[in-house]
C-alpha cells in the first residue's frame, strides 16, 4: 500500500501586518475553546442567568482544524502570543491535543492557558508535555466559604491548589494568578492571597472588577481602584516598580523591596490601557471580537475552508478597528456587551 503523503501547510503570507485606525498591531490572539464553566461566578456567569445548557453546544463549536487554521491566519498578520481561554477549557474534551497542534505552528512565541484551576491537577502534566508554556489560574480567595460564595457554591478552594501544585510538578512555573477584587466581598482577602505566594515565583495579579457583558450587576462603587490594593500591600511589604516587559503589557509590575518575588495590577477602570491594546479574541463558535467590550462579533465561519482568504479578511477586520471603550467608559457605554465566558476574558 502506498503511503499516504500529505501536503505540507503554509502559512499564508499577507503585505503587511495591519494597523488598526489608532495604529495599533494585531500581536495577541485569546481563543475561547468551550463556552461552558463548572464554575458560577457572580461577576461573569451567575447562576441565575445561565442555566447548565449549553450555549453553543458541541456542534456549533469550532473542530480543532478550524482553531488551528484560524490561529495560522492570525499567525501571519503578526499575532505572536496565543492564550487558550473559555469558559473553563479544561472542560473541552481532548485540549492537550488542540495545545500539541497549535505549538507546532511557526511564528507563536507564548502558548498560555487560563483556567479557574478545579480541573487542573489530572491534567496539568499532559498540558505541559503538549506543549503548553505559561498557565494562568483564577483565584479570588484563599477563604474556603468565601471560595465557595464566589463560585456559585461550585468551587472548593483545595481544588485550585492542588491543580497549582501538580502544575508546579509538571514543570509550569512562574504562574500568575488573577484575582477579581470587589469592595465588601473580598477585598479583605488582598493580603492573604499576598502572603501565601510571597516567596515563589508565581504573580498574583488583582484586578479590578469590570463592566464585561450584562448581567453580572455590576456598580463602580463596587470596584476597588487598584491603587487601593497596592497600597495596603505596600504598607505590610513595600514595593517597588517594575518597567514592562513589553509594549501594551495589561499589568503594572511591581516587586517586593525584601526580593520575594513579584505582583501586578490590572485597572482597567481607574487607568484603562486602550491605547497599546493589541489583542484579539475569538470565540468558540468562531466570531472575532475585536475588544473585550464588544456588543457584537465578526462571524468567521465563512472563511475557515481557506487559510489565506482568511487571513485578508482578518487583514480588513483589523484595519477597520478602532475600539477603545475602556478610555469613553460611561460616554461610549451601549447598554450591551457580550458575556465574558462568551468573548474568553
Amino acid at each position: 500500500m502506498n503511503a499516504i503523503i500529505k501536503p505540507a501547510v503554509v502559512t499564508p503570507v499577507v503585505a503587511a501586518a495591519p494597523l488598526d485606525r489608532l495604529g495599533r498591531p494585531l500581536r495577541d490572539l485569546r481563543v475561547s475553546v468551550i463556552e461552558t464553566c463548572n464554575f458560577r461566578c457572580p461577576y461573569c456567569m451567575p447562576a441565575e442567568s445561565h442555566p447548565d445548557e449549553p450555549l453553543f453546544g458541541r456542534i456549533n463549536r469550532l473542530d480543532f482544524a478550524q482553531i488551528e487554521m484560524a490561529v495560522r491566519a492570525f499567525v501571519a498578520l503578526g499575532v505572536r502570543k496565543l492564550r487558550l481561554t473559555g469558559g473553563e477549557p479544561l472542560l473541552r474534551r481532548d485540549l492537550p491535543q488542540l495545545v500539541h497542534q497549535l505549538a507546532q505552528i511557526p511564528g507563536i512565541e507564548d502558548l498560555a492557558l487560563t483556567t479557574n484551576g478545579s480541573l487542573l491537577a489530572a491534567q496539568a502534566q499532559a498540558l505541559r508535555d503538549a506543549g503548553l508554556r505559561r498557565l494562568t489560574v483564577s483565584l479570588d480567595t484563599l477563604n474556603p466559604q468565601r471560595f465557595s460564595l464566589m463560585t456559585g457554591g461550585r468551587g472548593r478552594v483545595e481544588d485550585v491548589l492542588a491543580g497549582i501544585a501538580a502544575a508546579e510538578r509538571a514543570g509550569l512555573t512562574r504562574l500568575k494568578i488573577n484575582a477579581v477584587v470587589q469592595r465588601g466581598l473580598n477585598d479583605g482577602d488582598v493580603l492573604d492571597l499576598a502572603a501565601h505566594f510571597r516567596g515563589s515565583e508565581h504573580v498574583v495579579r488583582f484586578i479590578e472588577y469590570m463592566d464585561v457583558g450584562t448581567c453580572n450587576g455590576w456598580r463602580r462603587e463596587n470596584v476597588v481602584p487598584s491603587a487601593q490594593v497596592r497600597d495596603v500591600i505596600a504598607a505590610r511589604w513595600p514595593l517597588r516598580a517594575l518597567e514592562p516587559n513589553y509594549r501594551g503589557e495589561v499589568a503594572r509590575r511591581y516587586a517586593y523591596a525584601d526580593g520575594q518575588g513579584e505582583i501586578g495590577f490590572i485597572s482597567s477602570v481607574s487607568a484603562p490601557f486602550c491605547g497599546d491594546c493589541h489583542r484579539a479574541r475569538l470565540s468558540a463558535d468562531g466570531k472575532l471580537y475585536t475588544c473585550l467590550f464588544a456588543d457584537q462579533g465578526h462571524d468567521l465561519r465563512p472563511w475557515l475552508h481557506d487559510e489565506s482568504a482568511l487571513a485578508q479578511h482578518l487583514h480588513g477586520l483589523w484595519s477597520a478597528r478602532a475600539d477603545r471603550y475602556s478610555e469613553l467608559r460611561g460616554a461610549a457605554a451601549s447598554g450591551r456587551h457580550i458575556e465574558m465566558y462568551v468573548i474568553g476574558g
